[in-house]
């Protein structure tokens, strides 16, 4: 694993703390306070114990001292020590929801300011975000409490050494000497430590992984079918022994070293205690003074044994903050205009010169080459065979992604010069892959645009022109039914006005009406608006698109033929370029793929 230089892993802590002081600068004030009060009561305490009986002893042989006056004191810091623990714990888990929630915050704020699809498409960030998810909310804590406690443990160590060193100059040497191997010992385990979790993580991802597939709701049915259920759980169960067996020799390694400097202590604890009784039976100490060696030797030993304990899990926590650190200040994914253009209602259309794109740069070419024109108020239609571009072309069209050579123009202007978000404004989108929200089934449809998505009336035209008003309508709760059934318990899931789930048709009718939210938008991208739906269904929503399309400018992809003979211009897309470009009788009479692909299907239908 590698190891981060030591400046480095400093400024990942002023960070964490930065964040944590950020989130809640009161309770970091208030938690700090609170463990060095438990850090100075012990030394206090002993203290006062070797005075009150002291006092006693003294009384007893005719003295005339009081202990009325340290006994009280004793108390007060007794009912003190008592109570601040229960402070501590509970300033620290006010600080781990304060942390928690500003890590979110600033986290999902970056993410959103991610202006394509690129890293979301790239299995190293997604896993590094997973990492920063977890990090984010618990390094930053864990810091302030390392930092809180190891100046703890220096305070606590300091005042037993000080009160051992009047006593004996020899004993602290000796004490000191002792914490050494503790001291070495515990920074080579916590470095092992490190080392465990880097290589269990990956582990603990498949885990998680094959955890979600077997009690995926979407996956039961293909589960059950397949008999795949015990095959999952072999291979969960297959990584948890395997990351079982990392941590159980990094625990095995800790017994054994933990064990033999548990008896060194011992030791010399023991060695301690009898010097002192004979030191005590000489006359050279008090009975006082044996109860203060004893507290003294104990503290020290804890204090410092905690001390490095803390030291090593604060590296640890840090290691992984380094995830968070790297999400939350990653430069943007893509160039943005220094001055952008402004992205006016579409007058003359878009055009597509010689786009080439690919994924990565070692990957495969998806487009090679593309030229295209929508003309404004036109409907494109866009086919072509599993694979050959379609969806990636959409996605350029949105600046998911910027092409890897050509441009897109939008009334002759370089997309790359408008500000993306002002491009998206001005295009609606039915996408192949849409999505099933947790939300109630209005929200489904107006987040299709946000800024209207209180606008009931144009919820509702939107759900008409989908053709799912009515199913909406007759739902528990009309449009405010929560589409899901995963917010609730056991005992109210069977009710249905707790959530409803939608047949898959009815779901891809909800993305149609999510995406013709937009009413007054330049661009409709129709991305198999109808591919979940029954013959019948797909008739019905492909004339009340037809309808809606009309003036609009469109780009309207699908497999099924029927529905897109009435586009102005139909494009094939063949091996990442346009094979084919015409109207549906010009491509019939041509006799190419379409026409080929156009009577495979009829030939179908008539067969059927």
């Amino acid at each position: 694993m590698t190891h981060r230089p030591d400046h480095l892993v400093l400024r990942r802590a002023a960070r964490a703390v930065s964040l944590a002081r950020k989130a809640s600068p009161r309770v970091v004030a208030l938690y700090t306070c609170t463990g060095l009060m438990g850090a100075v009561g012990p030394v206090v305490a002993a203290w006062l114990t070797k005075t009150v009986i002291d006092r006693i002893v003294s009384r007893a042989g005719a003295g005339s001292s009081d202990a009325t006056g340290p006994l009280a004191l004793l108390v007060a810091v007794g009912l003190v020590t008592a109570a601040v623990p229960h402070f501590r714990t509970y300033f620290q888990e006010e600080l781990d929801r304060a942390v928690a929630a500003e890590a979110y915050d600033e986290i999902y704020r970056k993410i959103n300011l991610f202006v394509t699809l690129a890293r979301f498409e790239d299995p190293k960030f997604l896993d590094r975000l997973r990492l920063a998810q977890h990090a984010g909310m618990s390094a930053p804590s864990a810091v302030v409490s390392a930092g809180v406690g190891i100046v703890a443990g220096l305070v606590t160590s300091v005042g037993f050494i000080t009160t051992l060193s009047v006593m004996s100059p020899v004993l602290v040497v000796a004490l000191v000497l002792s914490m050494v191997p503790t001291v070495l010992i515990e920074f080579s385990l916590g470095s092992r430590r490190a080392d465990v979790m880097h290589r269990i993580a990956p582990l603990q991802r498949r885990e998680l992984f094959y955890r979600d597939i077997i009690s995926n709701p979407r996956a039961a049915k293909e589960i059950r079918l397949y008999g795949t259920g015990s095959f999952f759980r072999e291979r969960m169960l297959d990584d948890r022994r395997l990351a079982d067996s990392f941590q159980r020799g990094l625990a095995r390694r800790a017994l054994r070293w933990g064990g033999l400097l548990g008896i060194a202590g011992a030791a010399l604890a023991g060695a301690a205690l009898t010097w002192a009784v004979h030191a005590a039976w000489g006359g050279e100490l008090t009975v006082g003074d044996v109860s203060m060696l004893i507290a003294a030797v104990a503290g020290v030993q804890f204090a410092v044994s905690g001390l490095v304990e803390t030291v090593a899990k604060a590296h640890n926590s840090l290691l992984v903050f380094e995830h968070y650190v790297a999400v939350v200040d990653s430069d943007s994914d893509v160039t943005l205009p220094a001055a952008p253009l402004a992205a006016g209602a579409l007058k003359q259309g878009i055009e597509i010169r010689d786009v080439w794109f690919r994924y990565s740069d070692d990957g495969p070419w998806v487009l090679r080459g593309v030229d295209l024109y929508i003309p404004y108020g036109s409907t494109v239609g866009l086919v072509g065979k599993n694979g050959a571009g379609k969806s990636t072309l959409v996605k350029l069209l949105c600046r998911f992604h910027d092409p890897t050579q050509g441009t897109i123009h939008w009334d002759g202007v370089d997309i790359r010069h408008i500000a993306p978000e002002e491009l998206r404004r001005r295009i609606g989108a039915v996408f192949q892959d849409y999505m099933f929200y947790d939300l109630s089934a209005g929200e489904n449809i107006g987040i299709g645009d946000i800024d209207h998505i209180a606008d009931e009336d144009r919820v509702h035209r939107a759900a008409e022109r989908a053709g799912i008003h009515e199913v909406v309508a007759g739902l528990p709760f009309g449009y405010d039914t929560l589409l899901s059934r995963i917010f609730f318990s056991e005992d109210d899931k069977k009710d249905p006005k707790t959530g409803v789930m939608l047949s898959g048709g009815q779901w891809q009718r909800i993305a149609l009406a999510r995406g013709l939210m937009r009413e007054e938008r330049d661009f409709l991208i129709l991305d198999e608006p109808t591919s979940g739906l029954d013959p019948e269904a797909e008739k019905d929503v492909s004339s009340r698109l037809a309808a809606h399309r009309t003036s609009r400018t469109t780009l309207l992809i699908t497999h099924r033929l029927g529905s897109i003979r009435d586009a102005d211009h139909i494009a094939v897309l063949s091996s990442g370029q346009v094979s084919e470009l015409g109207t549906h009788d010009e491509l019939i009479a041509s006799g190419g793929d379409y026409a080929d692909l156009f009577a495979m299907q009829a030939d179908g239908y008539i067969r059927s």
